[in-house]
């Protein structure tokens, strides 16, 4: 009996306040579209018409140029970090305006928003103008940096 909606035969007079509540799906509504109450509302929307609408494609963190001294760094490694939005975006990478593709010596890494060029075992040959190409849709933004390996004088 549990399980089944109380009726009129509910104890407690519940019944009279039942009759009451009745209407309650339209004072509901009516509360709905009072303009005092709309201010409430709001808060609840932007997320999801912010989804709708075009996400600006952006670097929020470009890459930043990195110096390595030969002597220190040959076989250590370079990272290079963007922060990108939204994080649906697609980012690749190129050296010197080549693509780079995966491999043991070059590792991506995404993260959501973040983006990383893991360079290993760097050598003077590394060094170079690196760039994060960030796509969405038919939209494209760049972010470069240099890897700058300085020779022993």
């Amino acid at each position: 009996s549990e399980a089944k909606p109380p009726k009129e035969e509910t104890p407690k007079g519940i019944s009279p306040v039942k009759a009451k509540k009745t209407p309650s799906p339209a004072d509901a509504e009516r509360r709905k579209l009072r303009p005092g109450s709309g201010g409430e509302k709001p808060p609840e929307e932007p997320p999801f018409t912010y989804q709708l609408k075009a996400v600006p494609l952006k670097f929020v963190k470009e890459m930043k140029d990195i110096v390595l001294k030969e002597a220190e760094s040959v076989g250590s490694s370079a990272i290079f970090e963007v922060l990108v939005s939204p994080s649906t975006a697609i980012t690749s990478w190129m050296k010197d305006g080549s693509n780079i593709r995966e491999s043991p010596k070059h590792k991506f890494i995404a993260d959501g928003k973040d983006r990383k060029l893991h360079i290993i075992d760097v050598q003077l040959s590394d060094a170079g103008e690196y760039t994060c190409v960030l796509r969405l849709g038919n939209k494209e933004k760049t972010s470069t940096a240099k890897l700058i390996v300085e020779g022993i004088p």
